[in-house]
């Protein structure tokens, strides 16, 4: 199956940016040599549904060297970096994606991935794996997710019985959530905001809206840039947590009319709604970090706005009917994709070294999980910090016999 991707012409330049991102991930150029040489993946088709970056490359190479065939589309609409697809199509994995696909072309390169029959799904927001699904098939053995969003759905589906295969959930890995979530998107997000604005943090009123692992990592880094952070929440055990942080804590209904940036980290629909909308003061930036573009109501800040125009390539001014402006990033899509390169690839290292080893777990033994979410194994969860730990140079404790016969009794 031929891929279908912008231009071809580019992958010079996408492999160099591939080669730089894997000199920051030495975990999982550790596993793609194994995988070179064990092959654990022969014969299988892996069907993928990922941010197209330097980073994702090197998980698809990894993949493919392991014996895999694989089929890749775009998890979002504006976050493939055409570049790097065109350097994954020249390396035959088959892509379907370039960055500014319409919504129809979005769910047909998410098809085109399904007509290739996977046998392992590999993604990040559950679309491919719904998709598939809907359309009866019955090829896929196993998959993975990578997104807290992702997996909401899925266990959703799995809850009313209609997921029929395993799904090892990657985001529940303390080696993703806890880095990939708090540090990777944490400083990724502000970077696309700053890309994209230019804007001075310092002594700015920041919005975080959530203040989950996300959330959090967004809001402290705001603060060591000298922004004054307001987090809104619903849950009352993270807002205590958000408050004890040092953070100020309100509804949004109080905190719209006060912030200079709004960040949304949620996974939830309409965030920031119209009455928050209808409070905001003049000259408001709006940002999402979330997976999909519907935590900030866009239909409400069209129906709000008297006129509406694009002031560069990222960033669109709606200017409301008593003058007041507000501005919109990325379309209301994953700012740190759509306005900026997404996580570091250090960061990734961890999460993807977890998606390659998960679809291991899955081709050797799948035939044996129940058809709901899982978490990831532990004993991979543990190898991949402790590969970190060692590229990094980083030596530990371990327990002694006498500190392991203790906490095994009671006396």
């Amino acid at each position: 199956m031929e891929s279908k991707i912008k231009d071809i012409g580019l992958w010079p330049k996408g492999k160099e940016r591939t080669e730089w991102a894997a000199h920051q991930m030495p975990v999982l150029l550790g596993i793609r040599r194994r995988f070179q040489k064990d092959r654990p993946l022969k014969g299988i088709l892996v069907g993928a549904c990922l941010h197209v970056s330097a980073k994702t490359a090197n998980l698809a190479l990894t993949l493919r060297d392991g014996g895999a065939e694989v089929f890749l589309a775009g998890s979002n609409p504006i976050s493939t970096q055409d570049d790097i697809a065109a350097y994954l199509a020249q390396e035959g994995v088959h892509i379907f994606a370039w960055r500014g696909e319409t919504e129809m072309e979005y769910f047909a390169n998410i098809e085109q991935v399904l007509a290739g029959t996977p046998q392992l799904l590999i993604d990040d927001g559950a679309d491919l794996t719904i998709r598939y699904h809907a359309k009866g098939a019955t090829s896929v053995r196993g998959g993975t997710e990578e997104t807290t969003t992702g997996v909401t759905r899925l266990r959703n589906m799995a809850q009313e019985g209609k997921l029929r295969f395993p799904v090892i959930a990657v985001n529940s890995a303390l080696t993703k959530h806890l880095f990939d979530n708090r540090y990777g998107t944490g400083q990724s997000a502000l970077d696309g905001v700053l890309r994209a604005t230019n804007l001075l943090l310092a002594g700015s009123r920041v919005v975080v809206c959530g203040y989950g692992w996300v959330g959090r990592g967004i809001a402290w880094r705001a603060k060591g840039m000298g922004a004054r952070v307001i987090v809104t929440e619903i849950d009352p055990i993270k807002s205590l947590e958000a408050l004890m942080d040092g953070f100020e804590v309100m509804p949004i209904a109080d905190a719209a009319s006060l912030g200079d940036l709004f960040i949304t980290a949620t996974g939830n629909t309409q965030v920031i709604g119209k009455h928050a909308l209808e409070r905001l003061k003049d000259g408001a930036i709006l940002a999402n970090a979330g997976h999909f573009n519907v935590e900030i109501d866009l239909e409400a800040l069209a129906l709000l706005s008297a006129s509406r125009r694009m002031v560069s390539e990222h960033i669109e001014e709606f200017v409301f009917a008593d003058g007041r402006h507000a501005y919109l990033l990325g379309s209301g899509r994953l700012v740190n994709l759509a306005c900026g390169e997404g996580h570091p690839a250090g960061v990734m290292d961890l999460s993807f070294t977890n998606q390659a080893l998960c679809a291991e777990y899955l081709a050797l033994g799948a035939t044996t999980l129940e058809s709901k979410v899982h978490p990831v194994p532990k004993d991979i969860d543990l190898m991949v910090a402790r590969l970190k730990l060692e590229s990094l140079g980083v030596h530990i404790d371990s327990l002694t016999e006498e500190q392991k016969t203790y906490l095994d009794h009671w006396e």
